[in-house]
């Protein structure tokens, strides 16, 4: 398994009335949480993509458990558990500094030819760096 950590510290432009941080922002406090596992496993998105693989997310869950607030510092944990094949699933979970868990969630993205916008087999990059960690 592989696991990363990144720190966030919420907005006020993220924040609803009821003073929580809206819900939607999560998936980007998740896309910074995988850009940055990405970026510790050695790969650059944008080379990835310069290379000619896109990675659109095919599927995105999440369950909320308690609410972040105005100026929290959040953490953002990331883990891949699976070797990716076509697809590759990362997990996430938001946590608090008083150590609270907030929310537990999954996006899984698909290996996408850019030219024909066809899936395909993880890249080399992406299977070097998850063997490492997944055996």
């Amino acid at each position: 398994m592989f696991e990363h950590s990144t720190k966030i510290r919420t907005r006020y432009s993220e924040v609803d009335r009821m003073g929580y941080v809206y819900y939607g922002n999560y998936a980007t406090y998740f896309e910074v949480g995988r850009v940055e596992a990405m970026r510790a496993l050695g790969i650059n998105y944008v080379e990835l993509e310069e290379s000619g693989i896109m990675m659109p997310v095919i599927r995105y869950e999440i369950t909320y458990k308690k609410p972040a607030f105005y100026d929290e510092e959040l953490t953002i944990v990331t883990r891949i558990k699976e070797e990716p094949r076509s697809r590759i699933t990362f997990e996430y979970e938001t946590w608090n500094v008083k150590g609270e868990l907030l929310n537990t969630a999954l996006t899984q993205l698909v290996f996408v030819d850019s030219k024909t916008m066809k899936p395909q087999c993880a890249p080399d990059v992406i299977m070097d760096a998850a063997k490492k960690y997944l055996g």
